[in-house]
């Protein structure tokens, strides 16, 4: 409940920033996780993981913290995360400056990048930037994983310069509210 509260605090203070009222729910958090193949070497950024459900999610399927680079826009979470993932790198930063934010902190290519981040409340110029500086860091083929409460895709599922392909998953009705997860991959 301690999550919960701190959430709709942040909502209530910076609702475009935080952008949902509660944290993403167990079966919302292992969906996104079953995107990033913890096998492939190269760190995994997740962008906005707000108090960690999807970080607990990713370290659980067998992600070491220690690959963890994560960027959150609230000191108050970060504080948190410190406390919950110390071996993961936290930087208190903005997501949407993803090559400044994370860039520097990369040895080599991302395996994965996995965002939380209200995407709808953004132009979809600025989605569309994103994604393709979140690919830029990451390894051929790499996921880009996002989730959202909309009936439709948060970016757009076809792209006419064929620089990303999407897919997404089921319905997750086990969240509160039910969400889809989407998936792009730069071919």
């Amino acid at each position: 409940m301690e999550d919960e509260a701190r959430f709709l605090r942040s909502w209530f203070e910076r609702p475009l920033v935080t952008g949902s009222v509660t944290p993403s729910g167990k079966m919302l958090a292992r969906t996104m996780a079953s995107y990033v193949d913890p096998r492939l070497d190269g760190p995994v950024i997740e962008l906005g993981p707000g108090t960690g459900p999807v970080t607990d999610a990713l370290v659980r399927r067998g992600v070491a913290q220690e690959r963890l680079i994560l960027i959150e826009y609230n000191p108050d979470f970060c504080a948190l995360l410190r406390r919950r993932f110390p071996r993961a790198t936290i930087v208190q930063g903005d997501a949407y400056a993803i090559a400044e934010t994370a860039g520097p902190l990369l040895a080599g290519k991302a395996a994965a990048t996995v965002s939380s981040l209200p995407l709808f409340t953004k132009p979809l110029e600025q989605r569309l930037g994103l994604l393709n500086a979140a690919h830029d860091l990451m390894r051929p083929d790499a996921p880009f994983v996002q989730f959202t409460y909309a009936l439709v895709p948060p970016i757009p599922k076809r792209c006419d310069a064929g620089s990303y392909m999407a897919s997404r998953s089921n319905k997750v009705w086990l969240n509160l509210p039910p969400a889809r997860v989407w998936v792009y991959r730069r071919p």
